[in-house]
């Protein structure tokens, strides 16, 4: 096959930043220099199936590239192919997936300025205009208004990302931002201030009652011992002595679904992959929350990393996987940094590695980074994204029990379903199943923003009522609507706080749980401009493989524009084209973005009135 290689050259910082993750090349037809000092270099290739299994590492190097020289040029990608035998178009295919990579030169220091709904209602148009006017051309600094960080009890926020040798590349989130603060993160390293500790995201933190959220505020996050002595790794030795059958039993037993929108029953599929006689198996962590208002997973493993850890540990020992990979949203550095000393003190306490707390089992963790692309939430999308092609969704079945990451069975889980397995083993099946309701079993996380007065996230039994958690957010007089499920999900009128949460329960009320988004809005808020930053996030989100989705989300935002500015006949046949594009979108596309890319814009029309 013709790689079809162009004439750029990688720069040394390139090269090296390309070599540092995949070793020096072993010949020429890796990249290195054709010298002559090799001979057989001129006869045959060496090293091409071992670089072509090596295929997954193709994000890692554009990372590598990216974090080092701020972009990622022709002769980056170029050398990058070389020593994986990638097509050069297939590459360039991938590098301009992801937001947050580009091919083009910019300035080493990036900074990201979200723009999504719970930034927007708290003044970034302002902000990002304010920081926009000091940051023009020649400051040294990219300002970029992107989707949600996954900040949103601190809106509105900022990232500063800044590229730098060897790949040390550094990091400044600020939220909630001011003009002032995020250009001094930008311009000045060192300057943004201190991040506030995870419990800060946790208004119950502390609390007796909470399960989930125990730890966060009353032990160290960076301390291994700690989390020993506050329960942690009870509940793996209480795993290898049930077995792995015990464990999905005690799992399907207890009722937990999955707690990333779908709500699939956790046990059964955790059954249907241990079954499975072709091995490998494997276990994906989906810690990619991109859905605008979710941060939960963040709070998770910033501030009870080594929890996650022990819970993947539990899921791969009953599914019969012996690696693990947790892919990690980009936009995360201090969640990438607390899970990466957390797997590392695993490793070295023999709570990870070959003979996992002397039981003989194997397994390991291998963080992958993700680059800016909400569509990677969709488990095959994810599998794509790991593997080294753009992260577009695959049609199903095979489903990935049976052929998942690497055409083998995989179980995939977000952060949340995994946390909740510990309970499950320590407190065992009945007692957790006691909590919550009978279809809906279990403690629930809730990402709470907009207008209330605590933001953050909240831990509920099940069945608890929408009234209660705001009222525990402290929401504010005036309240206009209530977002359930981020951008993917629907919204209620005040009159309808009495929703229960539970899976079953948003259902009869004709609307969703999701992933737990609760974003409250006021009368402040201009609602026709935030059903547009829905559309327009869809838009920018879609992966563009399936024609509903790739046209529909353009049709929609260009609908909804037309009926900011228009009134009477002319908005109704856009309404009525609205709702066509909808059901297409709904009933057609390949994956759960396109699906869903119409609900939160419906329900503002028929629950809310919102162009009346």
């Amino acid at each position: 096959m013709d790689l079809r290689f162009g004439d750029s050259k990688p720069t040394d910082e390139e090269r090296a930043a390309v070599d540092a993750l995949l070793g020096p090349p072993e010949s020429s037809w890796e990249g290195a220099a054709r010298d002559g000092t090799d001979a057989a270099d001129l006869r045959w290739a060496r090293g091409g199936r071992e670089a072509r299994d090596r295929r997954d590492l193709l994000l890692p190097g554009l990372h590598a590239v990216n974090d080092r020289v701020g972009w990622i040029s022709g002769g980056a990608l170029d050398y990058l192919c070389r020593r994986l035998t990638v097509p050069p178009a297939e590459a360039y295919g991938v590098a301009t997936f992801y937001a947050m990579f580009s091919v083009r030169p910019r300035p080493a220091t990036v900074l990201h300025l979200c723009t999504d709904l719970a930034c927007a209602a708290a003044g970034a148009s302002d902000l990002c205009a304010a920081v926009e006017r000091r940051l023009g051309p020649g400051s040294g600094v990219q300002v970029e208004r992107g989707p949600c960080l996954g900040l949103c009890e601190r809106a509105p926020a900022a990232l500063a990302v800044r590229a730098g040798r060897a790949g040390l590349r550094a990091t400044a989130v600020c939220a909630p931002a001011t003009p002032d603060t995020a250009v001094h993160a930008a311009t000045t390293p060192g300057s943004a201030p201190a991040e506030p500790p995870p419990a800060a995201a946790v208004p119950q933190a502390g609390e007796s009652t909470l399960t989930l959220l125990e730890r966060i505020g009353t032990a160290d996050p960076t301390s291994l011992d700690d989390y020993r002595a506050h329960g942690g790794y009870t509940a793996l030795r209480r795993a290898f002595e049930l077995g792995p059958a015990g464990v999905i039993r005690e799992v399907t037993d207890a009722g937990l679904v999955g707690r990333g929108g779908a709500a699939f029953p956790t046990g059964r599929k955790w059954q249907a992959t241990a079954a499975q006689p072709d091995h490998p198996h494997y276990l994906v962590c989906n810690a990619d929350e991109s859905e605008p208002g979710t941060f939960k997973d963040r709070v998770l493993m910033e501030g009870d990393p080594y929890a996650l850890v022990e819970a993947m540990t539990i899921a791969a020992y009953a599914t019969g996987a012996h690696k693990g990979y947790l892919y990690l949203r980009g936009e995360y550095p201090r969640a990438l940094a607390r899970l990466t000393h957390a797997i590392t003190q695993a490793r070295t306490r023999g709570l990870l590695g070959d003979d996992v707390l002397g039981q003989g089992y194997a397994f390991d963790i291998e963080i992958r980074r993700g680059a800016g692309a909400y569509v990677c939430g969709e488990e095959t999308a994810l599998f794509n994204s790991i593997e080294g092609h753009r992260g577009e969704p695959r049609s199903k079945p095979p489903f990935p029990v049976e052929k998942g990451l690497f055409g083998k069975p995989t179980v995939e889980n977000n952060v949340e379903t995994l946390v909740n397995v510990l309970p499950i083993l320590t407190m065992g099946a009945p007692a957790y199943a006691a909590i919550g309701t009978r279809a809906s079993t279990g403690p629930k996380l809730y990402c709470v923003s907009g207008s209330v007065d605590r933001p953050g996230v909240y831990e509920l039994p099940f069945g608890a009522s929408l009234g209660e958690l705001l009222t525990l957010a402290g929401v504010r007089k005036g309240l206009r609507a209530v977002l359930l499920g981020g951008a993917a999900g629907g919204f209620v009128r005040p009159d309808e706080l009495d929703i229960p949460l539970t899976f079953e329960g948003t259902r009869e009320a004709c609307t969703t749980l999701g992933s737990g988004v609760v974003m409250a809005f006021d009368d402040t808020v201009p609602l026709p401009r935030l059903l547009l930053r829905v559309a327009e996030f869809f838009r920018d989100e879609s992966c563009g493989q399936c024609v509903p989705c790739r046209v529909g989300t353009v049709r929609q935002e260009e609908a909804l524009r037309r009926i900011v500015e228009r009134t009477g006949a002319a908005a109704a046949d856009d309404i009525a084209l609205l709702r066509e594009v909808g059901r297409a979108m709904r009933d057609a596309s390949i994956c759960g973005l396109g699906q869903t890319a119409w609900n939160a814009v419906e329900s503002a029309i028929d629950r809310l009135g919102a162009y009346e």
